[in-house]
């Protein structure tokens, strides 16, 4: 029973990680705050559907891989008790790092934009916003290649 209470929480921590909020266009981090964007206008000459991989942060490894070990060593016991927690550790760890990834990943939209200047490009964000073709619209980008789309 005692065993249950830690590996409950553990399971619970995993499931909370997963919600985390997607990089939503009107969304900053703390790292993108105080830095200067150059802005061009444009307008929309393409909307493609896209879907934004989710993050594989190790937490869905390590969590899986300490649920597939508890799991597996209920299995016989003795030495074949640590075996079965070993294979059930490797299991839990692939598994724990696929939902991981399955949780956080997000639509997206890949936006094409001609801008006022004749020069086209795509921008890839998630799908927070509809942009519509011919839609007037701004970029902000940045000199390390961070680029997202607003409307005007």
């Amino acid at each position: 029973m005692t065993r249950l209470i830690p590996l409950s929480l553990l399971v619970l921590t995993v499931a909370v990680s997963g919600c985390t909020l997607p990089s939503r266009g009107d969304v900053y981090s703390r790292d993108e705050t105080r830095t200067a964007w150059d802005v061009r206008y444009g307008e929309v000459v393409d909307v493609d559907a896209v879907t934004i991989e989710g993050r594989r942060s190790g937490l869905g490894r390590v969590g899986g891989g300490f649920v597939g070990y508890e799991a597996g060593r209920t299995v016989g016991s003795g030495a074949g008790s640590r075996v079965a927690g070993a294979v059930g550790a490797v299991a839990g760890a692939v598994a724990g790092e696929a939902v991981e990834e399955g949780v956080t990943r997000e639509k997206g939209l890949q936006i094409t934009v001609r801008l006022d200047t004749g020069r086209t490009l795509a921008v890839v964000q998630a799908a927070d916003q509809r942009f519509s073709v011919g839609e007037k619209v701004k970029v902000y980008s940045r000199g390390d290649g961070a680029a997202r789309v607003a409307k005007r």
